[in-house]
């Protein structure tokens, strides 16, 4: 709830700037002593300072991930304060459910510090990174395939790691002693503890200028500013319910198809976000664990993202979180029980961003664009070290796509809006960090979805192992099976690919990693889907189209295929033959869809309808969350064994179908009937 500034609107201003510069500040910091490649060059980590209410105040916009917004710090905060806190303490942690919905999976490690004045918390110094191994089953500690939280490395209580200034050793040992790369991660960690410390030093400075009420009243003005702004902005958005659903592919690890529906209830500069027909939690690592809080800052992203793009300049902070509620029924794949596998959630996250999209854009379709690559995958190796005995392990590359077609300009080559905070990491330093060769890194031809603007193509990376008994994982891989969509009458992008020993007689296809084993010399090669396109591709400037294919982003096949524009030799435009194919085209086509999802989804919602779907949902949630995913998985099944015999499955089987499978599993429990 807003209430009545203390703060003159000068002084606000310049307490948002100096908060700001401070968060600015603390991540360079991080960035620049950071050990880790995924650190020093991916820019996977965060800072902030963060109120004492456990809201994130300022966050960096040009240094580190783009997602601070939203992220809760109160239970942590309660947490340690249970502990004691006192001047010069370093608290740390990265645990699932002991942080609320902080911490979502065990490598990204958060240290905050208290800054003190007269003996009284004013706000806290935030960090994160996220680190490339915290130990578990696999090297990463990320696997599609674990089952449960326990395979995916330590897990770290709310705990100090200093006293009173002094380095708890042993909590160190222990944290060091389950993780493969120990130097790496204290390196890190180091990095994030100076950051905290900058932030300190800055916070005082500030307080000795303005003195301590002046900034404590900032505080919370200047996070009721943010949320002012956002309801300002979110009370444009026509007043309404918009439905929209889209699909992880969740096949990694031999699950399937997880569908996320939401239902968006725009009302007076509110937004409430509501996924009760989304699919129960799995027994895959795609489980990602909100606690239903609100403005939850993997829920709130894409939201966050269309406010800073319809307000330049907006505040920064969790009051832009504020406006958007959550409705997500514990069990659910956005919201599940303690224990199960985690480690994979980005991928989910990355999803959540297109449904919400989808559904925003039935509201403002002259605003939002066509979804990108819908992948952030993390393409990680490890190699032993003949030196040591130990392993090595590094991130190779982000591996994301191209962007979705805007509504006035192409999309993003090679980087998606959902995953754009993450940085490319040189061949050179790959190359210098771990025994491989890179032997092709460039865009991707013909990946982008056809479109009056058209999607951003996505990327392909081909890599030489040169060392044996190397391990690949490259988790959060998507958008194999399902294609990015396109909207208003653009196409969907490219689907993804992964080849083994490409152009050898032992080449194949291998689709998405989970965990695979190489020997010295082998190659493989990875496409990354496309974004969908915008707009009528009849409509796009035959010379854009030429441009393309002269810079080798579009073959001269699908300009012709796609956009119907003819090329002379010389890759430029034959206009009269153009006009005549494109008049050809239009006359003969039927009309343009507001969504094309691609032919892969609609042949599967032939079988999986949203009555279907949702008829399942529903159907399973009397029963225990554990119990939900192993219905789900034998009831998937059933019906995929009643299809294939010819026989479709309506809504109406579904009971008939429950009942043998609770019968066959001795599953005795009486379940209520449903209210009303």
């Amino acid at each position: 709830m807003i209430t009545e500034r203390t703060t003159n609107p000068v002084m606000l201003e310049v307490l948002r700037n100096r908060f700001q510069a401070i968060a600015e500040e603390m991540a360079s910091l991080v960035l620049r002593a950071g050990h880790t490649v995924f650190v020093k060059e991916t820019s996977d980590f965060g800072a902030a300072l963060v109120s004492t209410r456990g809201e994130v105040v300022c966050a960096p916009v040009n240094t580190g991930v783009a997602l601070m917004v939203g992220v809760p710090c109160d239970v942590a905060i309660e947490r340690a304060q249970d502990l004691g806190v006192e001047p010069g303490d370093v608290f740390i942690s990265n645990d699932v459910w002991g942080t609320g919905g902080m911490a979502t999976h065990l490598p990204d490690i958060y240290v905050w510090k208290p800054i003190f004045h007269e003996g009284q918390v004013i706000c806290y110094a935030w960090a994160f990174v996220h680190s490339s191994d915290v130990g578990g089953i696999v090297p990463g500690s990320i696997a599609p395939s674990s089952n449960e939280i326990y395979q995916e490395g330590i897990r770290i209580p709310v705990s100090k790691l200093f006293r009173r200034g002094e380095l708890n050793r042993e909590l160190l040992n222990l944290i060091m002693a389950n993780c493969r790369i120990p130097d790496q991660n204290w390196g890190d960690i180091k990095a994030m503890v100076s950051g905290l410390t900058r932030a300190e030093q800055r916070v005082e400075a500030l307080v000795d200028r303005y003195g301590v009420e002046t900034v404590r009243a900032g505080i919370v003005d200047v996070l009721d500013y943010a949320e002012e702004q956002a309801r300002e902005e979110f009370a444009k958005v026509p007043d309404g319910t918009y439905v929209f659903w889209d699909y992880m592919e969740g096949d990694s690890g031999g699950g399937r198809a997880i569908r996320m529906k939401v239902r968006m209830v725009v009302d007076g500069g509110g937004v409430t976000l509501d996924f009760s027909d989304t699919d129960p939690q799995t027994r895959q690592s795609y489980n990602l664990p909100s606690h239903s809080r609100r403005g939850h800052w993997q829920f709130v992203f894409s939201l966050v993202g269309f406010l800073r793009s319809v307000r330049a300049g907006i505040t920064y902070n969790s009051g832009l979180a504020r406006p958007v509620a959550l409705e997500i029924p514990r069990g659910s794949v956005l919201n599940p029980e303690p224990g199960v596998s985690v480690g994979n959630r980005s991928a989910t996250q990355i999803r959540l961003v297109d449904v919400i999209m989808g559904a925003l854009a039935q509201a403002r379709p002259e605003t939002i664009p066509a979804a990108g690559a819908g992948q952030g995958s993390i393409f990680l190796l490890r190699v032993p070290d003949p030196n040591t005995g130990q392993s090595k392990v590094s991130v190779i590359q982000p591996l994301c796509g191209g962007s979705g077609g805007r509504p006035t300009k192409d999309g993003i080559d090679g980087i998606d809006f959902s995953i754009g905070y993450l940085r490319n990491i040189p061949v050179e330093s790959i190359e210098a960090d771990m025994p491989v060769r890179i032997r092709r890194y460039r865009l991707r031809e013909d990946s982008g979805g056809a479109g009056r603007f058209r999607g951003g193509v996505g990327l392909e990376i081909e890599m030489q192992v040169l060392a044996p008994e190397a391990t690949v994982t490259s988790r959060a891989m998507d958008r194999y099976n399902f294609r990015p969509w396109g909207r208003l009458g653009g196409r969907p992008g490219a689907r993804g690919y992964t080849l083994l020993n490409p152009g050898t007689p032992a080449e194949r296809s291998i689709g998405k990693i989970d965990v695979l084993q190489l020997e010295y010399g082998d190659v493989i090669r990875i496409g990354t889907p496309g974004g969908g396109g915008y707009g009528d591709p009849l409509e796009r400037d035959p010379a854009d189209v030429a441009a393309d294919v002269r810079r080798g982003v579009l073959s001269a096949n699908s300009a012709a295929r796609e956009y119907d524009v003819v090329l002379r030799s010389d890759a430029t435009v034959d206009d009269a033959a153009t006009q005549t194919r494109r008049a050809a085209r239009r006359a003969a086509r039927g009309p343009l869809r507001d969504f094309d999802f691609g032919p892969e989804r609609e042949e599967y919602e032939r079988v999986w309808s949203d009555t279907l779907v949702t008829g399942l949902v529903r159907a399973l949630d009397p029963y225990p969350p554990k119990m939900r995913t192993l219905l789900r998985e034998r009831i998937c099944r059933a019906i995929d064994a009643e299809t294939a015999a010819g026989r479709p499955v309506t809504v109406d089987d579904l009971a008939r179908l429950l009942g043998g499978i609770l019968e066959s599993v001795g599953y005795t429990a009486k379940i209520p009937a449903p209210a009303g």
